[in-house]
């Protein structure tokens, strides 16, 4: 079978950015063998750093550098010319707004990508990497967008795709009690990585109806003196927490709540979702530091059990950054396919999610009602996080 043709639309193409940790596995297969069933035959960039790469790896690889999106969907020509498209806008130098938010064009990236699909009359799968965008308005309207042209999308983190020490996957139809995920850097940044993990778990709980109401009716951001106050008034956050804390590694000394709440980008998003569930996303920056495996982790009360289900979400870094291998082996799926290995509208929740976080971080706390978010539907998804040994980093052993 001949591999689908991929356009790829990057911000920048340089060691370690997310084009890279990507497009290496359609470049030079994955990690631990074997290769994805694509093939990278064009390259757009935004913008061209010093230390790009793409333009070297054109050379060696035989890709095409294009000057615009629709160039690198239509090869020069009138018509579309590729199977599918790798939108990553990660990475770069682009202008914040006053809610910290970083405003990558993907908005723009698949606006442009659609414009191609409506004039050449076809539309053929798209990834988008992360979340679909800063803010909500454009998040909604990039989903609403591919429904009407009918493109397949899949978007988000690696983090649900990635390995858990210890393997976990809480069975459908469980009932939650309560749920917390802690996880650490950039509010916006990494906070939507936490999220996508809190998600990925939480969507399996028992639901409403016919079991796809995963939709929140409020979002607020704790931080500061007041970061845990609300927190502390549940008592499952704390058994959780303390779940939680004997996993990480590698942490500053001190309590986590003292030191947390003094530093200046730690935070608590609480999330209410539409049917009772309350759930934490704890970002004690601070007093928690980055490992070799990430500093990501979830903790899961379910009613009637004696203990927490409590799990790492384990990537696999520096090189050869195996996690993205398995975000890629998602990706290949749905190009192959054209169907999403799991929903968009579970990105298209964590996204919505994020922004009234950042919303209310910006508004001193505020808690923000979200009607927006209260009707998303979406039924939980059984594809496979990464199973098996993890690749090394280089110059180490295998990690089983």
């Amino acid at each position: 079978m001949k591999p689908k043709r991929i356009a790829a639309i990057v911000t920048e193409y340089r060691r370690w950015s997310h084009a890279d940790v990507i497009l290496r596995n359609l470049l030079d297969g994955y990690p631990g063998g074997g290769r994805p069933g694509m093939e990278l035959v064009s390259l757009y960039t935004d913008q061209v750093p010093k230390n790009d790469m793409s333009r070297d790896l054109a050379k060696k690889h035989g890709f095409r550098l294009c000057a615009t999106i629709a160039e690198a969907l239509t090869l020069g020509g009138d018509k579309l010319e590729v199977d599918g498209v790798l939108s990553i806008g990660e990475h770069g130098k682009y202008p914040h707004n006053d809610k910290g938010q970083i405003l990558y064009p993907r908005r723009r990236f698949f606006a442009e990508i659609c414009a191609v699909f409506s004039r050449t009359g076809r539309s053929v799968p798209v990834f988008n990497d992360k979340h679909l965008a800063a803010t909500w308005e454009d998040a909604h309207w990039m989903y609403e967008q591919a429904r009407k042209l009918m493109v397949p999308l899949l978007a988000g983190s690696s983090i649900p795709v990635t390995w858990r020490k210890p393997d976990l996957t809480l069975p459908k139809g469980c009932e939650l009690v309560g749920a917390v995920q802690v996880g650490y850097g950039p509010l916006e940044g990494y906070g939507f990585h936490a999220l996508e993990g809190l998600q990925c778990m939480v969507e399996r709980r028992r639901l409403p109806g016919n079991g796809t109401e995963q939709g929140v009716v409020a979002v607020t951001c704790h931080f500061g003196a007041a970061m845990w106050q609300r927190f502390d008034e549940f008592p499952w956050a704390k058994r959780l927490l303390e779940a939680i804390v004997p996993l990480v590694r590698y942490h500053a000394g001190g309590d986590i709540r003292q030191v947390s709440q003094r530093a200046r980008d730690a935070a608590i998003f609480e999330i209410e979702y539409r049917d009772g569930l309350r759930a934490f996303v704890v970002m004690p920056n601070g007093w928690i530091y980055e490992n070799e495996g990430g500093s990501f982790y979830f903790a899961g009360l379910r009613r009637g059990s004696a203990d927490p289900d409590v799990c790492q979400f384990y990537l696999q870094q520096p090189d050869p950054f195996a996690h993205f291998a398995e975000l890629t082996k998602a990706i290949d799926h749905l190009m192959q396919t054209t169907h999403p290995p799991y929903p968009v509208e579970r990105t298209l929740l964590t996204t919505g999610i994020l922004d009234a976080a950042m919303t209310s971080r910006y508004e001193k706390g505020q808690r923000q009602t979200t009607p927006h978010l209260r009707d998303i539907r979406y039924a939980a998804s059984d594809w496979k996080h990464a199973q098996g040994p993890i690749p090394p980093a280089a110059g180490k052993k295998a990690d089983r």
